[in-house]
């Protein structure tokens, strides 16, 4: 019977890296789609005779702003722990405690709950807006 040998940390690390790797890339995606949102809430493309359209559509920016205040926060998190990854890397030891993992798993967390969040708002502004846009004239 095969039993299974734990990962080597080295491996370990190479996952954590890829993990940044990929924080980042969806994080800069989630900056570009951020900055198409303000955009559409900002323009006069929606019909002005909309309930609530003011309220509806400022509710959507102040939701916006702060998330554009958690992607910095997240960005400068990401940050710190990929500087933290160089560290260790350049220590080339083993002997690096089980915090950083912790850190990660943490930071994976985080990362995965603003995800979501981030696409749940994308979902509630595009699916409101969508339709309420001005019809093409004839």
């Amino acid at each position: 019977m095969k039993t299974a040998t734990p990962p080597s940390p080295k491996k370990e690390l190479k996952e954590i890296h890829l993990d940044t790797l990929d924080w980042k890339s969806s994080l800069h995606f989630i900056e570009v789609e951020t900055q198409f949102i303000n955009q559409l809430l900002n323009s006069y493309v929606f019909e002005p005779t909309t309930p609530n359209l003011f309220e509806q559509l400022q509710g959507f920016k102040e939701q916006i702003v702060k998330m554009e205040e958690e992607i910095q926060h997240i960005h400068k998190s990401i940050q710190k722990h990929e500087n933290e990854l160089g560290g260790i890397l350049e220590r080339d030891t083993i002997s690096y405690d089980d915090s950083y993992y912790q850190e990660h798993e943490l930071m994976k967390m985080t990362f995965d709950d603003f995800y979501k969040n981030f696409r749940k708002l994308k979902a509630d502004v595009f699916n409101y807006t969508g339709g309420i846009l001005k019809k093409k004239k004839k």
